[in-house]
C-alpha cells in the first residue's frame, strides 16, 4: 500500500480526539479487526511514530496500536528508561499508576504535529486491556513504555497530552531539536521555567 492511500491522521480541534471512544464490543468480526490493526501499525510508521489510538483516525472505537523499536542512542535510552517495544495492540485499555514514583519528559502526538511537551507521567503502570483474539491480558510497564501506554490509553478517553502537559515546556519541534534535545529536561527547565 502506498504512503498516499492511508487514512489521514486527525489534528487537534478534531471532535473525535475529545470525546470518550466506545468500547469495542464485537463491532467488527475478526477480518475487519485485523485489517483495522493493520492499517493502524502502517499509518503509525509512516507518520512515523510510537503509537496510534482508533480516534486519531476518527473511529471512536477503544482500540490502539503500540511499537517502539526507534533507536534513541545509549545515553538518551539510559536516562529516559527507553526501551525496545515490541509491536502489540490494544483494546478496551485501562492502566493504573503502580507506585509513587514520576517522571518528566517531552512528549509529542501525530495529532498535534510540529510541538512537544513535558509531561509528568507515573514512572510505572499495571495495563489491563484485550487483545485481537479476545484474551485478557495484565502487564506491568515501567519507563518509556509506561508513557507510550499511558499516552495511547489516554486518546481513548479523550485526553490528548496537551492537557496533561506542563504549560511553559511547549515548544515547536525546530526549537525542541535547535535547544532540548537532550537526554535529560534539566536545561529546557531551568531556562523556560517549569
Amino acid at each position: 500500500m502506498l504512503e498516499q492511500d492511508l487514512v489521514p491522521i486527525v489534528q487537534l480541534g478534531h471532535p473525535a480526539l475529545r470525546r470518550a471512544a466506545l468500547p469495542f464490543n464485537g463491532e467488527l468480526d475478526a477480518v475487519e479487526l485485523d485489517a483495522l490493526i493493520a492499517l493502524m501499525r502502517r499509518v503509525m510508521h509512516a507518520a512515523p511514530g510510537v503509537g496510534l489510538a482508533a480516534p486519531q483516525l476518527g473511529i471512536p472505537l477503544q482500540i490502539a496500536v503500540l511499537e517502539d523499536t526507534y533507536d534513541v542512542g545509549a545515553e538518551s535510552a539510559a536516562v529516559r528508561e527507553r526501551s525496545a517495544l515490541p509491536f502489540f495492540s490494544i483494546i478496551n485499555p485501562r492502566y493504573e499508576p503502580e507506585g509513587e514514583e514520576t517522571a518528566e519528559f517531552f512528549e509529542g502526538c501525530l495529532s498535534f504535529e510540529g510541538y512537544q511537551g513535558v509531561v509528568r507521567r507515573p514512572r510505572s503502570v499495571v495495563l489491563h486491556y484485550t487483545d485481537e483474539q479476545s484474551r485478557q491480558h495484565v502487564e506491568r510497564f515501567s519507563g518509556w513504555q509506561a508513557r507510550i501506554v499511558q499516552h495511547e490509553t489516554d486518546h481513548l478517553d479523550g485526553t490528548v497530552y496537551v492537557d496533561r502537559m506542563l504549560p511553559r515546556s511547549l515548544c515547536s519541534n525546530a526549537e525542541y531539536a535547535r535547544r532540548w534535545a537532550t537526554p535529560d529536561i534539566g536545561e529546557a527547565q531551568r531556562v523556560l521555567g517549569f
